[in-house]
Order: C-alpha cells, then sequence, then structure tokens
C-alpha cells in the first residue's frame, strides 16, 4: 500500500505526528488510508445532498475496517453557467478535479479512494483520475432528481425551462406561466432528470464496472442511493487488500460495453468527449471509429428525455442499468472484473426487468441503430458528432444555407430576435476547445429553437459542444475547429450545407479550388481570453476528435503546424 511508506521507521516520525493531529491513532495508520473525494457544493442540485452520503460513505469505509479522509474538488453547474462566460470554464474544469486528485492522493500517499460525484464535468474529472493514478477506486454517483410536477404533468429542466425559454419567445407562453415552470421544474436534489450528461456519465460509470449494480440510477434523495453508498465505502477497503485497480476494471471490453451502454440509451453526445478522455488515461486506444462502429450495432432500446418521454426515475424504478444489461446480452462483453466483485454476465443474471416499455426488446427497438452518429466530410474531416436519437425521420438528411456566427452570443441574438427560418443552417464557431475557450454547451440556442418549433426546420453546427438535453438536427464537436483553421472557418454565409446522418456525411458543396483561396486568405483571429487558467488551457487543449484532453504546449504547437 501507498501509505506503507510512513507507517515504520524514525525518519517518518514528522509525517506520521501530523496525521496523529487530525485526530488519527497509531491503531489507525496499521489500516488502509482512504481518500473520500467529495465534490459537495451549495450550488449545485446534484450536490447539495452530499454531506449525508459523506457521512454513509465514511461509515462504510470504517466498517470495512479502512481510516477515511475527507477532501474536496471544485463542481460546476452546467446549466447555471450555460450562455455566458462561466461556460467556458465547464469542460475546462475536467483537467482541474482530475489534477487535484492527483494532487492530494499522491502527496498523501492514500492507499484508495471513494469518489463522490454527479454532474456533467466532475464525474469523467474522477475516472480520469482513477485511471491516471490507478490505485484502487470506487465512484458514487450522487443520483437523479425527481421530476418536477405542475397541474398534472411532470416536468423536467430541459423541456420547462430552456424550451420555455423560446415558447415565451414565441409568445406561446406568457411570464406568469413561465414563472410556474421555473419554480415547479426541479424539486429537489439530484442531477436533472432526463437522460443528459450527469446521468449519461452515471449510467456510463456503472457499465465500466467502476460503481455498484444500481448506482446509476438510484434516486438521490432515496435510501437506495444511501445504501450504495456506505456498501461502496466498505467495498472499496476490500478493493485496497485485493489490489484491484482501475486498469485492471477499464480495458477496452470494459469501454466497449460502456459505449453500447449509452448507444442503446441515447445518452450525451458529450460522452464523445469524455470516454475517450478517461480512456486515454488508461493508455486505451478509443477512437472516434469505435463509438461510430458500436452505435451501428446497437439498437436505441429506450426513449429517456430529451430523446422521449420516460425520464431517469422511470429507468431505475424498470430495472437500471443491470436491467438493460440483461435486455443487451451478448452485445456485451463479459468482463471479469468489476468493482462489484462480480463480471458483467452475473450482474445481468440478477437483474429484474420490470417494464418492457421503459427497456424495450430489439424487435421493437426505438431505432435500430445507437443514440449517437460520428459524420465526417470536407467540412468535418476529423469528424462531428450527433445525436441521433434527437433527431425526427424528416431532419436525418438535409440540405440548407449557411448563416454563419463567430460566437455563441450572437447566434442567440439571432435567434431569440426570430430570424431563424425555415431552411437554414446556423453555423457557430470559434467556441471549440481552443477557440472558445472550453467549447461551450449550446443549450440555450438549440432549445430556443425548439421551442419556437424550428426543431425540424432548421439545422444547427458548431465547433463547439451540445447540452445533453440538445434535441434537433445539432452537429458538434466538428473538428478541426475554427480556431485551428478548420473548413468550418472558412464557411461563408449562404453557402450550401448537406448533412447526410444515414450516410455518416456532413459536406459544404464549395469547390476544392475555392476552399484553397478561403484558406490562404484566412487569418486566425485574436484570442477571446488571454488571462487566467483559460488562456494556459488553450494552449494545451487538443482536438474534440481526441476528446479535448490536455498536452505539452510545444506539443500542442507541433501538431496543429
Amino acid at each position: 500500500m501507498k501509505s506503507e511508506k510512513f507507517r515504520s521507521g524514525y525518519q517518518w516520525a514528522p509525517n506520521r505526528a501530523l496525521l496523529y493531529a487530525t485526530g488519527k491513532s497509531p491503531g489507525d495508520l496499521k489500516k488502509p488510508l482512504i481518500g473520500l473525494c467529495s465534490s459537495f457544493t451549495d450550488l449545485i442540485p446534484g450536490h447539495v445532498h452530499m454531506r449525508i452520503l459523506e457521512r454513509d460513505i465514511e461509515k462504510g469505509i470504517h466498517s470495512g475496517g479502512g481510516i477515511s479522509f475527507l477532501f474536496s474538488v471544485p463542481g460546476i453547474c452546467d446549466g447555471i453557467a450555460m450562455g455566458h462566460e462561466g461556460m467556458h470554464y465547464s469542460l475546462a474544469s475536467r483537467e482541474l478535479i482530475a489534477d487535484m486528485i492527483e494532487s492530494v492522493m499522491i502527496a498523501h500517499r492514500l492507499d484508495g479512494m471513494v469518489l463522490l460525484t454527479n454532474c456533467d464535468k466532475i464525474t469523467p474529472g474522477m475516472l480520469m483520475a482513477a485511471a491516471r493514478l490507478n490505485l484502487p477506486a470506487i465512484v458514487v454517483t450522487g443520483g437523479p432528481m425527481y421530476t418536477g410536477r405542475l397541474n398534472g404533468k411532470r416536468l423536467s429542466l430541459v423541456r420547462d425551462t430552456f424550451e420555455a425559454v423560446g415558447r415565451r419567445q414565441a409568445e406561446k407562453i406568457n411570464d406568469e406561466e413561465l414563472a410556474c415552470l421555473e419554480l415547479e421544474a426541479c424539486p429537489g436534489a439530484g442531477s436533472c432528470q432526463g437522460l443528459y450528461t450527469a446521468n449519461t456519465m452515471a449510467c456510463v460509470t456503472e457499465a465500466l464496472g467502476m460503481s455498484l449494480a444500481g448506482c446509476a440510477t438510484a434516486l438521490a434523495v432515496g435510501a437506495k442511493k444511501r445504501r450504495i453508498a456506505y456498501a461502496s465505502g466498505e467495498r472499496v477497503v476490500e478493493l485496497v487488500k485485493e489490489n484491484l485497480t482501475p486498469r485492471k476494471i477499464m480495458v477496452r471490453a470494459a469501454f466497449e460495453n460502456a459505449l453500447t451502454i449509452d448507444m442503446a440509451l441515447g445518452g450525451s453526445t458529450n460522452t464523445c468527449l469524455h470516454i475517450p478522455a478517461i480512456a486515454h488515461e488508461a493508455e486505451v486506444a478509443l477512437p472516434l471509429e469505435v463509438v461510430d462502429n458500436v452505435s451501428r450495432h446497437t439498437p436505441t432500446i429506450a426513449s429517456l428525455e430529451p430523446t422521449g418521454n420516460y425520464y431517469m426515475e422511470d429507468l431505475e424504478f424498470a430495472g437500471g442499468i443491470p436491467a438493460v444489461m440483461k435486455r443487451l446480452g451478448n452485445r456485451l462483453n463479459n468482463c471479469k472484473l468489476t468493482v462489484t466483485g462480480k463480471t458483467i454476465r452475473e450482474i445481468a443474471h440478477e437483474a429484474k426487468l420490470t417494464d418492457e416499455e421503459v427497456i424495450r426488446d430489439f424487435k421493437r427497438a426505438y431505432r435500430p441503430e445507437g443514440g449517437i452518429a460520428v459524420l465526417r466530410g470536407n467540412l468535418a474531416p476529423d469528424g462531428a458528432i450527433v445525436k441521433q436519437a434527437a433527431v425526427t425521420e424528416a431532419m436525418m438528411k438535409y440540405t440548407g444555407k449557411a448563416v454563419c456566427f463567430d460566437s455563441e452570443d450572437l447566434a442567440m441574438k439571432y435567434i431569440l430576435g426570430g430570424k431563424a427560418k425555415a431552411g437554414q443552417v446556423l453555423v457557430i464557431r470559434y467556441e471549440g476547445p481552443r477557440g472558445g475557450p472550453g467549447m461551450r454547451e449550446m443549450l440555450g440556442p438549440t432549445a430556443a429553437l425548439v421551442g419556437q418549433g424550428l426543431a425540424d426546420k432548421v439545422a444547427l453546427i458548431t465547433d463547439g459542444r451540445f447540452s445533453g438535453g440538445t434535441r434537433g438536427p445539432c452537429l458538434g464537436h466538428v473538428s478541426p475547429e475554427a480556431a485551428s483553421g478548420g473548413p468550418i472557418a472558412l464557411v461563408k454565409n449562404g453557402d450550401t450545407i448537406v448533412i447526410d446522418i444515414p450516410g455518416r456525411k456532413l459536406a459544404l458543396n464549395v469547390s476544392e479550388t475555392e476552399m484553397k483561396n478561403r484558406a490562404s486568405a484566412w487569418r486566425a483571429p485574436k484570442a477571446k481570453i488571454t488571462t487566467g487558467w483559460l488562456a494556459r488551457y488553450a494552449e494545451c487543449v487538443t482536438s474534440a476528435a481526441t476528446g479535448a484532453v490536455l498536452v505539452a504546449p510545444s506539443e500542442n504547437r507541433k501538431k496543429k503546424a
């Protein structure tokens, strides 16, 4: 164990003295030392209940024979950060979280860790740290929020607040109705109710084998979540004793399982950033081709908000991720190692599937392919991502005229001004990992289009990214990004753009000669942010096509050259 370094020997007396000063005893230092990394904060609904879960995890660690040491990482709520400068920090915070966990765990030579997380970038950041450090670890996701209620109707954050903004702009509802929705849509603690990024990543974590069975969908305010938290504390001590480390669990087959679950459920496009980034830390190659291949061979068997009318609470009551595993059967790899101590087949065999409509069989699948598609073409040579499960059949193939914006803010002003029209392709650029910087989510523009009734009349493409709550023909992660001189930087108003999701094509109908002339005339714009750590982030971040991971600035400049 890592802590063996200072458990004995006179030269380590000062180190032990400082640990004794925290209230620990000589007997305590003979036990496994477990870091409990919590992302509790008063700012995020998905995290406000974590003080209770921290206590349950601590009790489990102590019952299992370990000693817990609580430390924290920051959290950013994408919903609160949406639509303003705060969103620049969301994706970038993923790297901070991984780095902070690395710093604390190595500096204090702890033997294992429980990672208490929930929302969008925190979960992948913690999994990246687990893969990087390769110390025994288990993840506890904080659980989904219950749906809201108003006039007998279930409510959720995206449809009943973000999309309601578009309905208000179109005068389909009034200010009083909007005020009622914003009060009732989010009734309390938990990650937002649909299969948005937070809940998608919780499902991915369980599918990877890094959290206990049932953890992903166990509701935030339920006793089941507390029991899972306690059991996770107990189990991590066993993981330390067994030396069962994350890289033994997060192998290529496990990542394929995570993608299969993701595609079967119709999860967030943000997983196309996060799963490759986690795999990168685990030293597992996972190019975008793998994502698309898994999607082509995995039917969508669930229809959760925002693509459908079911919610995370419905998935929980239908049997959760174990029930999805049971349904998928041999389409999943039978990974032998998970933090549960059971194989994937064993977890699936023990599951109970209680709702045949929430989790359908293959014959009645909602779609023959998975939720996400990877498109390529002269507009996205390195790839673009679309949540095809959220696109109507009429918009799976679409040709339109480009209307270009060099920032999300300009596009949002255009949309809320009522200027978006059928037949357009709104192009939002210079919002990629480097150009943003931080690759802002664009739930505001996409939700406003839906609220205005334009989801099947207007397409949107960007080198930025979309919320897990986005629906409609919205293509993100266009790579290379505009700030790196990618073709999206060369699009002009009135250009014809062809989107063919079944054919996996994203094309700009402009001649090769004209594109070369435009490229020769293009000049990189001045960086939007030149101070603070985001400026350093922009120097180090790689393409969305590789998960927007960080490399040394010199290496990044060499790649871009």
